[in-house]
């Protein structure tokens, strides 16, 4: 598996647009090698409709079925070291392609690493603790900027709410860099699409639900010290893990920005939205 994750980085880490996509893929094939069951032998089966085969194979494993498989267990110990660390690969990769000109190819390749990015933000809640660093949230502010298209827009939006799901330290990070108004701005713009602006609203319920505080541990161990932590430390002395702040507390902050806050706290009191435990 490091063999391959290096193979991944070295393409991620180029300014070629192929090497890059090909380091995506790599990582996107590694995944669905852990996540999806593999086809069970059929010979001694009666034949099935192709359609039904095709369904069979390609249903994704629960998550108890992930985290009791080995392959998993490998692949989340290797993204508690720096060294083989998936996200911070891939936000340096958007970091480079955010240099590169704008362009059809680009704007690919920057959805493409943002849906991997996603995906495993929710595989290891640990790589989530990243955007408590100002460098790593800023990249996210940057992506909603108006000159980006609006599904590059759109995607980020599901990243960030990723990035801060049971995460009050990146929550912090992401309010003291003036994230609130960069959200309220991109819905307030007239050029922002209605798309966009959707997922704007869907971020504020999010963003103004109670938080908890998560501390991840690796599938089917018990917690124990561990000699690579820089995923979970971070820079000392910028966030106090114990800030946590309430949904009124939040809405005061956010009323800055924009006016009918309350409304939106009531309709996320009423129906009870993104009532999920991660």
């Amino acid at each position: 598996m490091e063999a391959l994750l290096s193979l991944a980085f070295d393409n991620l880490s180029s300014k070629d647009g192929l090497k890059i996509r090909k380091g995506i893929r790599q990582i996107e094939g590694l995944l669905a090698q852990i996540c999806l069951p593999n086809p069970a032998p059929r010979a001694k089966e009666k034949r099935r409709p192709s359609t039904q085969v095709l369904s069979d194979s390609t249903v994704p494993m629960s998550l108890q079925q992930v985290a009791e498989d080995p392959a998993f267990r490998e692949f989340f110990r290797l993204q508690e070291s720096f060294e083989w660390n998936v996200s911070s690969q891939l936000i340096t990769c958007l970091e480079t392609l955010l240099g590169m000109p704008n362009g059809t190819q680009s704007n690919q390749l920057i959805l493409s690493a943002l849906d991997l990015l996603q995906g495993i933000l929710l595989l290891h809640p640990p790589s989530r603790a990243l955007f408590r660093r100002e460098i790593f949230m800023m990249l996210l502010l940057d992506l909603l900027d108006a000159t980006n298209p609006p599904a590059i827009q759109a995607q980020t939006l599901l990243v960030l709410v990723t990035a801060l799901l049971a995460t009050p330290e990146s929550t912090r990070t992401f309010e003291q860099m003036d994230g609130l108004l960069t959200v309220a701005s991109l819905f307030k713009s007239r050029g922002t699409s209605k798309e966009v602006k959707m997922k704007v609203v869907e971020f504020l319920y999010f963003y103004l639900m109670p938080e908890t505080s998560s501390n991840p541990e690796r599938p089917g161990h018990q917690r124990r010290p561990s000699k690579h932590v820089p995923i979970k430390a971070g820079p000392p002395g910028q966030v106090d893990v114990r800030s946590i702040r309430t949904t009124e507390e939040k809405q005061q902050m956010l009323g800055q920005y924009l006016s009918n806050v309350a409304d939106l706290v009531e309709d996320l009191r009423e129906n009870t939205l993104f009532a999920i435990a991660v």
